[in-house]
């Protein structure tokens, strides 16, 4: 007997269960279903960000920072660690632990909004009763019917043609959280967030990191300013990086993966690795959805089609996060999962592309929030820019970690925050004040003139906007 519901959200990443959470909030009588596993088989909410993806990373990320710290940099501090080893299967065990922490602290929010959960992989079959019929497929199949239907089903590493993943040798995001030991030569295609996150941890803990990188420039989505000196820092720390090649043959076997390339000077070369790791993005995931049952478009990439309040061609028919245009971020699903529940309960949910902000959590952190210099140059924006560098800061000193800097850029006649780009400690938790100011549309001034807690790293971002009108006190 089909159970029915006001809405049914399909997939319970960031931006399917904040959407649950939301709309039950609301009022509305909710279900959200997943199928995503645990190691015992049963549910584990979340989706790719929870389970293999940023929240294992930043896990692992922070275990090996803590590695290198001890092996290298507690010495400056008066600490002598002696007979330091590594406990791969402990640190992973841990990294598992935190996933299971969030999985747990999802469905307790499910109880305590009274969301009801079905753990499988839903699909639709038909329009029905002025809505929608699904399927669930799953230990218990069952049948919803729902006026309206949220699709929410993430993305999946994008794999290169001709090298397959098989999680053992050529590894997604997937595969790179779960090395069962350090490989001696990792090769890592791709200079993007997740290839430099894992090849930093994978660094970190003893292997030899090759980056391979198509395109000619480091970071190109970044502030250039920041991306070479974060390609500075970077390759003093061990990570090999090599931009503009050309990738060819890929083959693997039970002692590694060779990688056929050509360099940028148009040399032919070969890399030889224990493990490689593929990041080059990732596509829309809308496996067994079934749209063509009840005619949802999907656009010639294979993302859903949606307007700007992500609705879709089918009344009552939404979708969310990394399934439909723009960044694929967790943080910009749950903006839009919380807008779209609100649109539905006939409020006007809103959500600010341009000050969603990016972080690369490697160390040294990277952040940004609106546009790059060079944006600004190729969009004729007049603009001041201010920097200040974490090597002036008195608690970056203090914490043993002076590089980088913080950027202000604003406009010339009105001084409005254009853009906020940094690379340096605990950034990506600097980034908020930013992304506030910029939703208020403040000005640089409005920055340099707040009072800013001392010492501490955020008054580089103070220090960053009185630069902009050349009028820095510490440098």
């Amino acid at each position: 007997m089909a159970k029915n519901f006001d809405l049914v959200v399909i997939g319970g990443g960031p931006g399917g269960y904040i959407a649950a959470i939301r709309a039950a909030q609301l009022g509305f009588n909710v279900a959200c279903v997943d199928e995503w596993k645990n190691e015992k088989g049963g549910p584990a909410p979340g989706g790719t960000c929870t389970n293999v993806g940023c929240i294992p990373s930043k896990a692992l990320l922070q275990s090996s920072e803590n590695f290198e710290h001890a092996g290298h940099a507690f010495a400056d501090h008066g600490i002598n660690v002696q007979g330091l080893s590594l406990d791969l299967q402990k640190m992973l065990g841990r990294k598992n632990n935190v996933v299971k922490q969030n999985n747990d602290g999802i469905l307790f929010l499910f109880k305590k909004n009274k969301v009801a959960f079905f753990h499988g992989r839903a699909s639709f079959v038909k329009a029905a009763d002025g809505g929608y019929e699904l399927a669930v497929a799953g230990a218990a199949a069952e049948t919803l019917v729902a006026k309206h239907v949220i699709v929410a089903t993430g993305s999946n590493a994008r794999e290169l043609p001709g090298a397959p993943f098989d999680e053992q040798r050529i590894l997604s995001n997937v595969g790179a959280l779960a090395i069962q030991e350090v490989p001696k030569k990792l090769g890592v295609i791709g200079a993007g967030v997740i290839g430099l996150e894992m090849g930093s941890v994978w660094r970190r803990l003893g292997a030899e990191v090759t980056v391979l990188e198509a395109l000619p420039t480091f970071l190109g989505a970044v502030d250039q300013q920041v991306a070479k000196e974060a390609h500075k820092l970077f390759t003093k720390q061990g990570l090999s990086i090599s931009l503009g090649v050309k990738i060819g043959a890929i083959a693997a076997n039970d002692n590694g993966v060779t990688v056929e390339y050509v360099d940028d000077k148009g040399a032919a070369q070969k890399g030889e690795f224990d493990r490689l790791i593929v990041s080059i993005g990732r596509v829309p995931n809308t496996i067994g959805l079934q749209a063509d049952a009840v005619g949802l478009q999907l656009d010639e990439r294979g993302f859903i089609k949606v307007d700007d309040e992500c609705r879709t061609n089918l009344p009552n028919v939404w979708a969310v996060g990394d399934v439909v245009r723009g960044p694929m971020l967790a943080h910009k699903a749950e903006e839009e999962g919380v807008a779209v529940a609100e649109r539905i309960a006939g409020q006007h949910g809103h959500v600010n592309f341009n000050t969603i902000p990016w972080v690369i959590y490697t160390s040294p952190e990277i952040a940004w929030v609106g546009k790059t210099e060079q944006q600004l140059k190729d969009e004729g924006v007049a603009y001041k820019a201010g920097t200040f560098p974490f090597l002036a800061n008195g608690r970056a000193r203090a914490l043993g970690d002076t590089s980088g800097m913080v950027k202000f850029l604003a406009d010339a006649k009105t001084d409005e925050i254009l853009g906020v780009h940094m690379v340096g400690p605990m950034v990506s938790e600097l980034i908020s004040e930013a992304v506030v100011a910029m939703e208020f549309r403040a000005s640089s001034e409005d920055i340099a003139r707040i009072c800013h807690a001392h010492p501490s790293l955020s008054e580089a971002t103070k220090e960053a906007a009185l630069a902009v009108e050349k009028r820095s006190l510490n440098f």
